[in-house]
């Protein structure tokens, strides 16, 4: 439980307000405070995040897994407590009355607090370009006015928003500083008694409640076709904190046990170990190929959901590797092929045929080298960028 904040800050020093919505945007929260930090040690931060960002410093207004929800319908049982979250959260900001605003990603939760908090003519920075070039393309037009920057993950990013007249400045993608790509695969295996020949299947059903008990099931129904097909086989799930609890309830009937990972560095040794991957689609899909570890993507959401988002999609693509490298890289396997046979077949191409593995690594090079931003360090440009804001604000001007 969080503990209650001041009504009050101090009245030296400065203060950005911050907000992420699920685990991803908790991660880059805690990495862009550190930056930030590093910079100037006399910020403070308040607002709304995870484990990671209430570790660097930040003391949450509220529970950010209260805004964990994924898809249309899904968040429509929801959207009430969400309503009353918004309302706390703008009368938080009210209160603390910052010198910055940061959201992150969550674009149905922050762009809607980015509008209510206009009129207080505190600065704003939108962290993760809402990815309306993939669907509902027509929202661009409500963008102007929402924030004085937006920081964008993705190289095509910018040039897109500028055809709708709205700037977005690329910092590259925080991933590339992840350590995915540095974990150490023997100590996975020592640390956790599997043998050094013993196959590893990293399994990614997702950071949300909303969506990884669609998956659980039919991930449970592919290791039960892989046991006889793969001796020996060792799953591993990384799992944020937040939803781990989630995650051991939906794999207690699994006929293997899988190994349930919440620690960032074992996670990145479980990449190091794995064989093949079988990921939802998102930001886990760059992790993965960051690490160089052949994968399938797959995902499931409510019928309904699935099919108000086929008449929207823009783009030929879901994973993220996909869409970077310009062609079907990795298999995609969504909504009716979300079925344990497929996945079973496309698990063990990527666990026996060598030709399939190497070709989706050679085209992981290329995807993670588009995603260093201009200035080489993505969290060093985005906190440059809010810094460079930040001091064109100066204490006062609200």
């Amino acid at each position: 439980m969080t503990s209650p904040l001041p009504s009050t800050m101090p009245a030296t020093g400065r203060t950005i307000w911050i907000l992420a919505g699920e685990a991803s945007g908790d991660v880059l929260g805690a990495r862009l405070m550190g930056e930030l930090t590093r910079c100037d040690p006399g910020l403070r931060f308040v607002g709304v995040g995870g484990a990671r960002m209430e570790a660097a410093g930040l003391r949450s207004e509220f529970p950010m897994r209260d805004l964990a929800v994924m898809g249309l319908v899904e968040v429509l049982p929801r959207l009430r407590f969400l309503s009353r979250r918004l309302d706390q959260a703008v009368a938080h900001i009210h209160t603390i009355r910052p010198d910055l605003i940061i959201t992150i990603d969550s674009p149905g939760f922050t762009l809607r607090l980015l509008r209510r908090v206009a009129a207080l003519s505190v600065p704003r920075v939108h962290y993760v370009a809402p990815q309306v070039w993939a669907w509902r393309e027509h929202r661009v037009r409500e963008f102007p006015g929402l924030w004085e920057r937006m920081l964008c993950l993705l190289p095509f990013e910018p040039a897109f928003f500028a055809r709708h007249g709205v700037e977005g400045r690329f910092v590259g993608h925080p991933v590339v500083q992840s350590g995915a790509d540095q974990g150490d695969g023997a100590a996975f295996r020592a640390r956790h008694g599997i043998a050094a020949d013993a196959p590893v299947l990293v399994l990614m059903p997702g950071s949300r409640r909303s969506e990884a008990p669609r998956l659980l099931p039919v991930f449970g129904k592919v290791l039960h076709l892989l046991q006889s097909r793969c001796r020996g086989i060792v799953p591993v799930v990384p799992v944020a904190p937040v939803i781990a609890d989630t995650i051991r309830k939906g794999v207690a009937d699994w006929p293997v046990r899988p190994i349930i990972v919440t620690d960032l560095q074992d996670k990145h040794d479980a990449f190091a170990a794995a064989g093949a991957a079988l990921t939802k689609s998102g930001t886990s899909t760059l992790e993965l190929a960051l690490a160089g570890v052949p994968m399938a993507v797959t995902y499931r959401v409510n019928p309904v959901t699935a099919a108000i988002a086929r008449r929207l999609i823009r783009v030929p693509y879901v994973a993220m590797v996909n869409l970077l490298a310009g062609h079907r890289l990795v298999p995609e396997l969504l909504q009716e092929r979300c079925r344990a046979d497929l996945l079973a077949d496309t698990i063990m191409r990527l666990l026996t045929d060598g030709h399939s593995a190497r070709m989706q690594k050679a085209g992981f090079r290329k995807v993670v080298a588009a995603l260093h931003g201009p200035q080489g360090d993505p969290t060093a440009a985005a906190a440059g960028e809010i810094l460079a804001l930040l001091d064109a604000h100066p204490p006062g001007h609200k």
